[in-house]
């Protein structure tokens, strides 16, 4: 068994999105036309077929040039790659917003958290097909494998905030899996429904407090003043 102590260190999401994008633009002029190209794919993403969402159609709905499409990206793979990495940039900034209310327990915070994540992903037909239809890539896949861990990480670091921790020195490790379950939760709903629907939430939130609570106790203390 792998443990959050013994596991070697993984990718980042920008790791990963580095080694797949031939151009990261630095002048403002650069960054705003990757912007651009990144909201012409997610609108086709969200409308067209796959065989409509090429390089090309990418171009032609941004109204540039193709030859600058490649100037930055090698192939459309790696257009979705980048998208996908917004995408997880966007719900890491999500999970750093503290919560409101604050949550009285740590099932309150899965189920906060969780209902956030629904919310955006639920608004962007585009992130869910790219993160959970059936043609997605080996790099977008590891790309949210990363995210997914990142997150866990800063979950875990949320839950320490609040409540008294001591002990759990493989929370991040828990947390990363109960992310697991409910993905997988999620993608079947996405299956069925082509989006996630309430009921798939609850499961999910059911499937990752049960695992969650073969490791942590039903009652974590609060702290009396947050870290």
């Amino acid at each position: 068994m792998v443990t959050a102590s013994t596991a070697k260190p993984a990718l980042s999401p920008d790791d990963v999105e580095r080694q797949t994008v031939v151009h990261r633009p630095l002048r403002a002029r650069g960054i705003k036309r990757v912007e651009l190209l990144l909201d012409a794919a997610e609108r086709l993403l969200s409308t067209a077929s796959e065989e409509e969402v090429s390089l090309a159609s990418i171009a032609a709905e941004a109204k540039v040039p193709l030859p600058s499409v490649y100037h930055f990206f090698p192939n459309r793979n790696a257009i979705l790659v980048a998208l996908a990495g917004r995408y997880h940039r966007d719900l890491a900034e999500l999970s750093s917003r503290p919560l409101d209310p604050t949550p009285e327990g740590w099932q309150d915070m899965v189920r906060m958290r969780q209902k956030i994540g629904v919310a955006y992903l639920n608004e962007r037909p585009a992130a869910l097909r790219l993160f959970m239809g059936a043609g997605v890539s080996v790099e977008v896949r590891t790309l949210d494998l990363r995210g997914n861990a990142t997150l866990a990480t800063r979950r875990a670091a949320d839950m320490r905030e609040l409540f008294e921790c001591s002990g759990l020195g493989n929370l991040e490790y828990w947390i990363a899996i109960s992310i697991g379950l409910m993905d997988g939760i999620w993608a079947v709903s996405y299956a069925e429904h082509g989006q996630i629907t309430d009921d798939y939430v609850a499961e999910s939130t059911r499937a990752a407090i049960a695992y969650l609570r073969c490791y942590l106790p039903e009652h974590l203390p609060r702290r009396a003043v947050p870290r």
